[in-house]
């Protein structure tokens, strides 16, 4: 397993060792020590998450507030996305930065989101299965969302035309009007 720092030094792109021959390939998707070892802390995942979109489905950007506040781990297991994170802790010197980066079932990549940051995906295939651990349950109550298309975070969607959104996604407060982290 080989770990990258992305440009916000807490988001991180994981990519396992594949083995692969003419039969196919094997690969360890998670090892909790190796993957712990990488983060510099215990990360207990309580839920599996999955999803599957149609090309150019956008989702995001979402977040869980405290006491809820969720990190995750994203791979795709069928087709590929733009996968992007955004720090949304006021107190953060990189608050308001994002980073994006394309995921898919070829190149078998993985981008932990730690907590604090809002997580949303663009779908570039013509179908995209995402399978995400969670590191607390959902909770409606404490759930976040932030424009996908916030003009002061300029997040650079590698958009074929109009994507398309949920109502709740459409209709999400920008950064600077939404609930965040301290």
């Amino acid at each position: 397993m080989r770990v990258t720092r992305t440009a916000l030094s807490e988001v991180l792109l994981v990519e396992p060792t594949v083995h692969g021959d003419s039969r196919g390939f094997f690969l360890e998707s998670y090892n909790e020590r190796r993957f712990n070892e990488a983060v510099g802390r215990d990360v207990r995942f309580v839920q599996d998450n999955h999803s599957r979109s149609s090309k150019g489905v956008l989702r995001g950007l979402h977040y869980q507030l405290p006491p809820h506040a969720q990190a995750k781990l994203v791979r795709v297991m069928a087709g590929a996305i733009f996968d992007v994170a955004v720090d949304v802790r006021r107190s953060s010197p990189t608050f308001g930065q994002w980073v994006g980066v394309h995921l898919s079932a070829e190149n078998h990549r993985q981008l932990w989101i730690p907590e604090g940051f809002a997580h949303g995906f663009l779908s570039m295939s013509e179908s995209a299965d995402i399978l995400y651990k969670a590191s607390t349950y959902y909770s409606p109550a404490d759930e976040g969302v932030i424009a996908w298309n916030d003009p002061d975070l300029a997040i650079e969607w590698p958009l074929g035309g109009a994507p398309i959104v949920s109502a709740k996604d459409a209709a999400a407060p920008r950064l600077s009007e939404a609930e965040l982290f301290g």
